[in-house]
């Protein structure tokens, strides 16, 4: 288990980087239903952030008490969908980065970032909203975790 710690005031954000094992073949509908699932239980336990997919890995900002978080990390780490899930940030920070997003993709390098819902089985593109500097500085940070702006 990993120790999460935070003030009483502020959101804890966690930063985790992983590698996918699902095949690119299944990635429409099995990504489909992490989003699905994911939109629904993150409401429930108050969790907002972000979600970087690439071929090869996953790099996922949380955003919520302590307790919400360490209870979702720990569900994400039993998930046989990927592997060498790994910590890369945990910090305490005043208000939520991303008060609005359950979930959303953020794309590689050359794209807009692309917020996305389920919609049968599979996942299709929202409506973009502008980004905030502390959001642009966020996803930089994750997409620079696997090198994505220096594809």
């Amino acid at each position: 288990m990993v120790e999460l710690t935070t003030e009483s005031a502020g959101v804890l954000q966690l930063i985790y980087r992983s590698h996918s094992r699902i095949p690119r073949t299944d990635r429409p509908t099995v990504l489909a239903e992490i989003f699905r699932q994911a939109r629904a239980h993150n409401r429930e336990l108050g969790i907002t952030g972000a979600l970087l997919l690439t071929d090869h890995y996953f790099v996922q900002v949380l955003e919520g008490s302590p307790s919400a978080v360490n209870e979702l990390y720990e569900r994400i780490g039993a998930d046989t969908r990927h592997e060498a899930l790994e910590v890369l940030e945990t910090t305490t920070v005043p208000a939520r980065t991303f008060p609005r997003w359950s979930m959303a993709e953020v794309s590689a390098v050359g794209h807009a970032d692309i917020p996305l819902h389920a919609l049968g089985n599979e996942i299709h593109a929202r409506a973009a909203t502008a980004l905030t500097g502390d959001q642009r500085a966020v996803l930089a940070r994750m997409r620079n975790t696997i090198g994505a702006d220096l594809v």
